[in-house]
């Protein structure tokens, strides 16, 4: 497949076969350790989420490898390991990573499952568990081991920072002193950039990659992105408290999405391969809802932006993330957003952030908690998706000023939008069955429509 080829695919598979032989192996490892089993219940009960979607890899004995093979999985090339190691993973679906090592034995079940976590010395000391970590702080990979039952398996939590590897590094003050500091430069950037300039940003970021490499530069602006976007996001703010209550952080990230002007997309593109992007797939919605989308992945840190835009119907045909649109008479719902609110790699911050639940559960958590869910746009049963109620921002007059001199938006709208703000906002209620990695276009287009900063009811109605 070539590369354009693989930018316009979004027809992904549903691996179900790869799916219930990982779901097997949890339930096995769960079945022999109380803890696991304590903590999944705790998962679903207390924030939503499934055991699964917090799985980075687990380690089995080689004996699974043609069992492994015939339901997708394929070995990866290029990824450290520890002596004798190898890593396994699933090139369709979004299933977890696979380590055989022969040091396991015979056993077809796991002998050890990683959980990922944004940071293992919270983990630990919330459920107060002995912290031996392997790997110094803030450094590309840490693991830490709970202390397994006798003649059981192992659970360990592992955090990662641009790597995909397996082996920690254990001394290292320097690259931690750099990771501090870049995590301090881009959280303190100046996001007003007068007309917004990506000027400041590129530069900012080529800082970033010199100080700790393009994959961690990845992680570092993302992690400062999901803190910006929660700091304006009351439904993040509930949702993230109820994660951090066992440690867990924003690790079961799905994907992140970024609005942008037709003017400065290209410019997004390029701040996004600085950091190590690929393009994956491309949406072509134009004729249908007047938008369209390029979203990539980050091969290392696992990180997936979408990334949309307003685009004209015979726009439809040509590259936008490669090829500068010119200017609109028109607005679309995204370029209306950005007007009001700003770019999303500038000023705005995220849309939303997705993330991985039990959707129907989550639903009924937060209804307890007061946020309250949309109508599902995907329904499918293997892919569910909603957005929770909007977080209304206020819009500084200066932008709405400007819209309404360039007649993109009328003195009625004006007024609303200086006194009662826009919608701003979401988190993204996602769940996922068989792997899938995909979207679904059309119903992206319904949810598009149906936030429209134009068609929102006043605050209270």
């Amino acid at each position: 497949m070539t590369a354009t080829e693989r930018e316009k695919r979004f027809d992904w598979p549903l691996c179900y076969d790869a799916e219930e032989r990982i779901l097997g192996c949890l339930e096995t490892f769960i079945s022999q350790f109380s803890f696991a089993a304590g903590l999944a219940a705790r998962m679903r009960d207390a924030t939503g989420t499934l055991f699964i979607d917090w799985v980075d890899h687990w380690v089995m004995s080689p004996t699974v490898e043609s069992e492994l093979s015939r339901v997708g999985y394929r070995h990866e090339h290029g990824v450290e390991t520890m002596a004798g190691q190898r890593a396994f993973w699933h090139p369709e679906a979004m299933l977890p990573r696979v380590v055989l090592d022969p040091a396991v034995g015979q056993s077809h079940a796991p002998f050890s499952v990683v959980l990922r976590v944004d940071s293992i010395a919270d983990f630990f000391a919330i459920h107060d568990f002995p912290f031996h970590p392997r790997g110094a702080p803030m450094t590309r990979y840490r693991k830490a081991v709970i202390t397994r039952e006798a003649g059981g398996p192992e659970l360990g939590i592992a955090e990662r920072r641009g790597y995909r590897g397996f082996v920690p590094t254990e001394h290292a003050p320097a690259a931690s002193a750099a990771f501090l500091r870049a995590h301090e430069l881009w959280r303190t950037r100046n996001r007003r950039a007068e007309n917004d300039n990506f000027q400041e940003t590129h530069a900012l970021l080529d800082e970033l990659v010199s100080r700790v490499g393009r994959d961690g530069a990845c992680h570092v602006v993302f992690a400062e992105e999901r803190l910006y976007w929660e700091r304006r996001n009351r439904a993040a703010q509930v949702q993230k408290r109820r994660q951090d209550r066992l440690g867990l952080g924003w690790a079961n990230h799905d994907h992140h999405t970024f609005r942008s002007s037709r003017d400065h997309f290209v410019d997004l593109m390029k701040c996004l391969e600085k950091l190590g992007f690929e393009r994956r797939e491309r949406y072509y919605a134009g004729a249908q809802a007047g938008w369209g989308a390029q979203i990539l992945e980050q091969p290392v840190e696992g990180i997936v932006a979408f990334c949309d835009v307003d685009l004209e119907p015979h726009e439809t045909e040509i590259d936008f993330s490669r090829l500068g649109l010119p200017p609109s008479k028109r607005l679309g719902t995204i370029g209306l957003w950005v007007g009001l609110h700003g770019e999303s790699f500038l000023e705005a911050g995220m849309h939303h952030l997705e993330c991985r639940f039990d959707h129907a559960l989550l639903r009924e958590q937060l209804a307890a908690e007061n946020v309250n869910t949309m109508t599902p746009f995907s329904d499918f049963p293997f892919l569910k998706q909603a957005f929770t109620e909007g977080e209304r921002w206020p819009v500084r007059r200066e932008r709405a000023e400007a819209l309404l001199k360039r007649g993109h938006i009328d003195q009625a709208q004006f007024d609303r939008f200086v006194t009662e703000g826009a919608i701003g906002s979401h988190l993204e209620n996602l769940q996922r069955k068989g792997g899938f990695k995909g979207f679904n276009q059309k119903s992206v287009s319904v949810i598009i429509q149906a936030t429209d900063p134009r068609a929102q009811p006043p605050p209270g109605s």
